[in-house]
């Protein structure tokens, strides 16, 4: 996610605080470790067939979606912080059991499913408490800027973890992988033991976790236009997400590339957002961010064509680096508008809820896309991404509350 330009027109220039940069630098490194994972289980998961590498897929979005709220509500009672270490603290652990026990036995589909169980679980913590942290760590003059450089670290370790997952999947198999995502767990504990956050929510009187749970949804309702972009955001993740996630390796396996060529499609994805995120640190992002949201589902679309039609490696590269650009200006336009205005006391919750529709629509297309995949073809399951997108973009332009939208900063 990235920002939007300040009331002059750019970001703010100040220096952004040693404790958000720490946290950043041991991110990184996490985030590197988790896209190899991610990369080597949708890998592994491929070689049992479409619906199966979507099965694995579900495995991790059900408990993510089902315990997303409440997930929320404990970050906001017990603080990001401390929920993050605890969630790092069992991630370290269990990858390097995947590691030991893939290396041992292979990967199974139940062995797979299972690990897939256990990180949506843990990501049903973890998330709402790291979209939070840039609130917590810095001051909201300097929001923008924050989001800005979380949101290009976040493509930087996408574009890197693909390859990198690739390399490690074609050397020494999944278990690889794993291994590289427990050692990364150790950055990223050592540096939130080391930091304190500079904000911390207001103390709210503990009604229960199921009430508070409600009450973030609650809160984000109530802002005026917020559930139109959600509801935005999920069919957009639900069309998009998977792409990388799912098809890529299916489309790879349907051309006989190697599973480093389609580290190299993430990779180039994952590139074009880069560029993107780049230029809005610098310049602020548009005006019109339901406009610009509109124009850059269009270019998504139109990528997906390119990948989904693709006969030649090359042309599948430049689509998703394509798809990457269309991406990258879809979430700076409404990432201001989405994160800026929840309180503080209901950041985990808000962040929650947003993680939620994403994680909602993800487990039900997933399995579409995967079926399409294999009652037709892969190549056919990206068209149906690109119609759909396509289809976003157009009610991106006739909902008033999307096509209007304005960030806090702009307002």
């Amino acid at each position: 996610m990235t920002p939007t330009a300040t009331a002059t027109g750019r970001p703010s220039a100040a220096r952004l605080p040693r404790a958000y940069l720490v946290w950043q630098c041991g991110a990184l490194v996490s985030k590197v470790g988790d896209a190899a994972l991610y990369f080597g289980l949708g890998w592994a998961a491929s070689a049992h067939g479409g619906p199966a590498a979507a099965l694995v897929l579900t495995a991790v979005n059900l408990p993510q979606s089902v315990l997303l709220l409440a997930g929320g509500a404990v970050g906001d009672r017990l603080g990001a912080r401390r929920v993050m270490i605890a969630g790092d603290s069992v991630m370290l652990g269990v990858a390097a059991v995947l590691a030991l026990v893939s290396w041992r036995w292979g990967t199974p589909l139940a062995l797979l499913a299972a690990a897939g169980l256990i990180l949506g679980t843990v990501n049903a913590f973890y998330l709402p408490s790291s979209g939070s942290m840039p609130r917590q760590l810095v001051g909201d003059e300097q929001l923008p800027r924050a989001l800005a450089l979380n949101g290009v670290t976040g493509r930087l370790v996408t574009m890197v973890g693909g390859p990198v997952g690739g390399a490690l999947v074609g050397l020494a198999g999944f278990a690889a992988a794993s291994a590289a995502d427990s050692v990364s767990f150790a950055a990223v504990l050592a540096a939130l033991i080391a930091i304190r956050p500079r904000y911390t929510p207001p103390t709210e009187p503990r009604r229960g976790l199921l009430r508070e749970s409600v009450d973030g949804i609650r809160v984000a309702l109530g802002t005026p236009g917020l559930g139109a972009l959600l509801l935005l955001v999920g069919g957009v993740a639900g069309f998009v997400i998977p792409v990388t996630s799912l098809l890529v390796p299916l489309l790879a396996r349907q051309h006989h590339w190697p599973a480093a060529v389609a580290g190299l499609i993430v990779g180039a994805q994952a590139a074009g957002g880069i560029v993107v995120g780049v230029l809005v640190a610098r310049r602020g992002s548009p005006s019109r961010p339901g406009l610009a949201s509109a124009f850059a589902l269009a270019i998504v679309a139109a990528g997906q064509v390119a990948m989904g039609l693709a006969a030649e490696k090359t042309l599948a590269i430049a689509g998703a680096a394509v798809v990457g650009v269309g991406v990258g200006i879809f979430t700076c336009s409404l990432a201001p508008v989405l994160l800026g205005a929840a309180p503080r006391s209901h950041l985990a919750r808000v962040q929650a809820l947003l993680v939620l529709v994403q994680s909602g629509a993800l487990l039900v297309f997933n399995n579409v896309l995967g079926a399409v995949a294999h009652a037709a073809s892969p190549s056919w399951a990206m068209i149906t991404c690109a119609s759909v997108i396509t289809a976003c973009a157009l009610a991106a332009l006739l909902a008033p509350a999307i096509r209007d939208a304005r960030s806090p900063q702009a307002s």
